[in-house]
């Protein structure tokens, strides 16, 4: 019972004690930068047509329109989700090396909470070109480099329910993980390599004033502790899960 017992997955780690200050914090400083995005900051430069443009079969006009508040937002998740693959990327190729089923763990819990902030990136940029360009979708680069990426995470999990032997499942997935990862680069690069009349370089250009600059930081702190937040709190609930299957399996043994 002893040597078993010292097997069981580890549970209620440091890390742990950081989840709810943490996400406390984290919506703290994101209902501060949302705040100061609609009374303190002018609209984001640099997001708009010039003169007039044909974007997805609609002619659209330069303009400057509230619902670019929706930048504040939109970054902040995006920027979230690209380092949560980072992580389970990280995670993805421990496992591979080691085996080792924590790591395997970790790569999920990190893909969960990437896929979540993909989801609000793809939301939130849809509301924006809808209501800044007059368009739902358009096929130009970032958006569709998105749409893939936001596909092989959706493709990740689909992989992990439909195999069932544990080693091989978490060896298939650890793949796709590094697959989606490979994608965050050229996500962010492809505006840069291929410019975009909606995808402005926002940074390259000068396209953000200080203030803007300064509610964008917040809002990203903010996201990142609420990420970091739910990937522990998710990460010590997946443990404990596991750590109570553990025992009732040496139970099992001992009968």
């Amino acid at each position: 019972m002893t040597d078993k017992t010292l097997k069981l997955p580890e549970a209620g780690q440091w890390p742990d004690k950081l989840v709810a200050p943490a996400l406390i914090a984290g919506a703290v400083l994101t209902t501060i930068g949302f705040l100061m995005a609609f009374f303190t900051v002018a609209p984001v430069g640099g997001a708009t047509v010039n003169g007039a443009e044909l974007i997805g079969d609609v002619m659209v006009s330069q303009k400057m329109l509230l619902s670019q508040k929706i930048f504040y937002f939109h970054m902040p998740v995006a920027i979230t989700s690209f380092l949560a693959l980072g992580f389970g990327c990280y995670y993805a190729v421990r496992f591979l090396m080691t085996k080792n089923r924590r790591f395997d763990t970790c790569s999920r819990i990190c893909l969960e909470i990437a896929l979540l902030f993909v989801v609000l990136t793809m939301i939130t940029g849809e509301m924006w070109t809808r209501f800044e360009w007059g368009v739902w979708w358009s096929w130009e680069p970032r958006l569709t480099t998105y749409l893939i990426l936001m596909l092989i995470v959706i493709a990740y999990f689909v992989l992990r329910s439909s195999v069932d032997e544990p080693e091989r499942r978490a060896t298939f997935a650890a793949v796709v993980a590094i697959i989606a990862t490979i994608d965050v680069p050229i996500c962010f690069m492809i505006t840069r390599l291929i410019p975009s009349s909606i995808h402005p370089v926002v940074l390259r250009e000068g396209g953000m004033s200080p203030e803007m600059g300064l509610c964008v930081g917040l809002c990203a702190l903010g996201m990142l502790l609420v990420g970091f937040a739910l990937y522990r709190a998710r990460f010590n609930q997946v443990r404990l899960t596991q750590r109570v299957d553990a025992l009732k399996e040496t139970l099992d043994d001992e009968r």
